[in-house]
């Protein structure tokens, strides 16, 4: 199994960093890079209280497997039809979850 383009007993260990939450709004796309290209780990705070997480796409689908086997499957196929151009806008989904609403 290959992450990142690494085989998996190589895999560069994380650095995990702290910042404010105002902090990584600020500079939302560098973080979102480095976590996504470097394999870095971000903590958020708020008045120093870590309150949510920033990792890169593919330690999210690892940890969700983990948690759900099934839906592994289900990311798997979303992505296979991405790669086929199945994909939507946003306000075309945005419409069809408020018509599945109204229901």
């Amino acid at each position: 199994m290959l992450h990142r383009g690494y085989p998996l007993a190589v895999k560069p260990k994380p650095m995990v960093h702290h910042i404010a939450i105002t902090k990584a709004r600020v500079n939302l796309g560098q973080v979102v890079r480095r976590a996504h290209l470097n394999n870095e780990y971000f903590i958020l705070e708020k008045d120093g209280i870590p309150i949510a997480g920033i990792l890169g796409i593919a330690e999210l689908e690892d940890y969700l497997e983990l948690q759900n086997p099934a839906l592994k499957e289900q990311i798997r196929k979303g992505y296979q039809g991405y790669r086929q151009g199945k994909v939507r806008s946003a306000p075309a989904f945005l419409k069809e979850l408020q018509r599945r609403d109204r229901k």
